[in-house]
């Protein structure tokens, strides 16, 4: 299967006034055409400033100091700002966390998918852009009556739905969704999870699912990445992960999942809290918190080797 997205030795520091935050250390990542990916790890951890730098949207202080990010061969990083302007709606999307702050309160729901649709296509007719803005409601189960209001008259369900729409609207290769369900309630988050995995079949889209519920990603993700402090620590097929997880701290994060099939008096947590990124430990950045650190691992970052399948960095291996 083709790579539609290559990251190679990727660092993103945010200079602050206590030194510089890496929130992104040294990743080497690939994306497959057409698969659901799953990227997940704690908060701070830099899953969703690396959704964030993949279509070059980091707020300053943030940059990109090092790295690749080879989008069909194309490295994004070295783009100018008209070639990334280009890029994304039209070849990658992106749905944000909350779509209220998203959403402009002072657009109607038609003016932002025509405003999306007259930015890469300057020749296109109004009523052709209306009509394709009707059709993309339909497809997500909202009334094109809708069109005529504004975000605040639609519910939290909607709205989302309206920013999937927005994404989906030019058909682009590869879609970033940063955290979609946090604003939702569990029925809503069903549905929609239930209605992203229809769209990924029926557009043949290649989805970038960011997110702290490991649940979703089991619903929805082929494979599934593992973040901790800025590092890609463990990377491969999602029932692998969870039948086997490798790393020290996917196990961690699976085993402090609450069972319903099982007498749990207690849930399994890790000791101590997620490192600071402008003094990071040596070494492996989770030895301060993993119950079979070794020596190596307090002095020496792990090399990511190949193990059963994972991609895994970690000196057990």
């Amino acid at each position: 299967m083709n790579n539609i997205l290559e990251i190679e030795n990727l660092d993103v520091h945010f200079p602050i006034n206590i030194g510089t935050v890496r929130a992104v250390d040294d990743v080497n990542w690939k994306l497959r055409q057409g698969e659901v990916m799953g990227l997940v790890g704690e908060s701070g951890c830099g899953k969703s400033t690396l959704g964030f730098s993949i279509q070059r949207l980091l707020r300053p202080p943030g940059k990109i100091v090092n790295g690749r990010i080879l989008y069909h061969g194309q490295d994004i990083v070295r783009m100018t700002e008209k070639e990334v302007l280009d890029l994304r709606g039209s070849k990658i999307a992106m749905i944000f966390q909350d779509p209220l702050t998203s959403l402009n309160p002072l657009f109607r729901i038609d003016q932002h998918f025509l405003e999306t649709m007259f930015t890469h296509d300057k020749g296109l007719k109004k009523a052709e852009a209306f009509k394709k803005a009707e059709q993309m409601l339909e497809s997500l189960g909202i009334s094109p009556d809708r069109l005529l209001e504004y975000p605040h008259q639609l519910s939290g369900g909607m709205r989302q739905r309206i920013m999937i729409g927005l994404g989906l609207i030019l058909q682009p290769d590869l879609l970033i969704a940063d955290e979609p369900t946090t604003a939702l309630d569990v029925i809503v988050e069903a549905q929609f999870l239930d209605l992203l995995a229809d769209l990924q079949k029926k557009f043949n889209l290649t989805i970038i699912l960011i997110t702290h519920n490991l649940g979703n990603v089991a619903q929805l993700a082929d494979r599934i990445s593992v973040m901790y402090g800025g590092n890609m620590v463990e990377v491969a097929e999602a029932n692998s992960i969870f039948e086997n997880p490798l790393h020290p701290y996917t196990q961690g994060l699976l085993s402090s999942i609450p069972n319903i099939k099982l007498d749990q008096p207690k849930l399994k947590t890790m000791p101590g809290s997620p490192p600071d990124l402008v003094n990071p430990p040596p070494g492996c950045v989770f030895h301060p918190r993993c119950p079979q650190a070794k020596g190596v691992c307090k002095t020496k970052k792990p090399e990511t080797k190949t193990k059963d399948g994972h991609l895994v960095s970690c000196w057990l291996y």
